[in-house]
């Protein structure tokens, strides 16, 4: 069987697929990333084999003065981020069909927010998959794309997309909304890319350690004060004898003034492995940080500051898993002062040492790799695509 993978270009939306694709890859199938030209060395850096299906696209710089600026409202940013993710499909359709044209996949999978990969599934005749990150239900992604690709649909003789074959969710059922309820489970396996493990990370040390991190995304606009804030976290944890390690890409640790003492490591780290030797995360509400802390036990403090992350933070803190800090209360002070409750109130940690046991129950990619087979043709049989002339 051949399964294609397609990703918008952000490190968020690709790393989740790796772990199932790489499970067909050793399983014996053929599996093909493809997502934009400047995205592509990224995904390389996953082992997985990549081409581009159009040219670069700075998607956050895109969005940077849209949906990232602090003054606009969560629905706000949804419609923004969901209209952008809509126009880098529109510039992904034309390649990824012709790949799809070249290579001949038996079966596609897509991150929930890549659209050009189901409309080319449902033109070429073959089923298609659905990755689901994150808690939310993300209409607004949906519509925006129906309205981008509105003249696409028609010619298929569709009004919407058409549903996916599988769903696969690594949500803890609990944490799920309704309508998620009876999607696949999948285990979360996390994908770090080409971070390094630090030797030390596999050892406790005798403060208790924080490690606070907001993303890949977040840390590159200046709009949310990113350095400033850390800085002044630092200060406000100084006097509580902690040791803090702050996760972000080392091209921007590298502008930064030199960090105190408290601050053991600042600079890309792989967090599945760091996280179990560490007390407390601090974090965005992201789709990879929120799973990965919660499969290592561990209580966090959310801080969310667009779209999903709400959501995300909210399931989180619902469950006693962690404390959300909304953003006009995320102050250092304030950041600082729910990681002392986390650290002294063992009831976050119960919960979240809870829902690593559910979530390591999940299935794990491997297990996924049976149902995605009966999706593909037979063993001997030629898939035929069908509408062939309609995207």
């Amino acid at each position: 069987m051949r399964a294609l993978f397609t990703t918008a270009p952000l490190a968020g939306h690709l790393l989740p697929l790796v772990p199932t694709a790489w499970a067909l890859r050793a399983a014996g199938h053929d599996v093909l990333v493809t997502t934009r030209e400047n995205f592509v060395p990224v995904a390389l850096r996953s082992g997985l084999p990549s081409s581009s299906c159009g040219p670069a696209v700075d998607f956050t710089g895109t969005v940077a003065d849209g949906p990232l600026a602090p003054s606009r409202d969560e629905a706000g940013q949804r419609g923004v981020l969901g209209g952008a993710l809509a126009r880098v499909a529109r510039g992904s359709l034309a390649g990824v069909r012709r790949l799809a044209d070249v290579w001949r996949p038996d079966l596609i999978v897509s991150e929930r927010a890549e659209f050009a990969g189901p409309l080319v599934a449902a033109a070429l005749g073959i089923p298609w998959v659905r990755y689901h990150w994150s808690v939310s239900c993300l209409e607004e992604y949906r519509r925006a794309a129906e309205e981008e690709f509105a003249p696409e649909l028609t010619a298929l003789g569709l009004d919407r997309f058409p549903d996916p074959a599988r769903v696969l969710d690594p949500w803890p059922v609990s944490l799920r909304r309704p309508d998620a309820v009876a999607h696949d489970g999948i285990r979360h396996v996390p994908a770090h890319g080409d971070a390094p493990v630090p030797e030390w990370a596999f050892t406790r040390g005798r403060r208790p350690r924080i490690c606070v991190t907001l993303g890949t995304m977040l840390p590159r606009y200046g709009a949310f004060g990113v350095r400033d804030f850390l800085a002044e976290l630092v200060e406000e944890t100084r006097g509580s004898d902690c040791e803090l390690l702050i996760a972000v890409d080392d091209d921007i640790v590298a502008r930064w003034p030199p960090l105190p003492a408290a601050v053991r490591h600042a600079g890309r780290l792989p967090l599945a492995e760091v996280l179990p030797a560490c007390d407390v995360v601090v974090h965005h509400g992201g789709q990879g940080t929120s799973l990965t802390a919660l499969a290592a036990g561990r209580p966090q403090v959310v801080m969310p500051r667009l779209d999903d992350q709400f959501d995300n933070a909210q399931a989180l803190a619902a469950a006693d898993a962690a404390l959300l800090v909304p953003p006009s209360l995320a102050t250092p002070a304030a950041v600082a002062a729910g990681c002392a409750e986390l650290l002294e109130n063992a009831l976050y940690a119960k919960a979240a040492a809870g829902l690593a046991e559910t979530m390591a129950l999940l299935p794990s990619p491997s297990a996924a790799v049976g149902p995605l087979e009966h999706l593909g043709p037979a063993p001997g049989m030629l898939r035929s695509h069908a509408n062939e002339d309609a995207v």
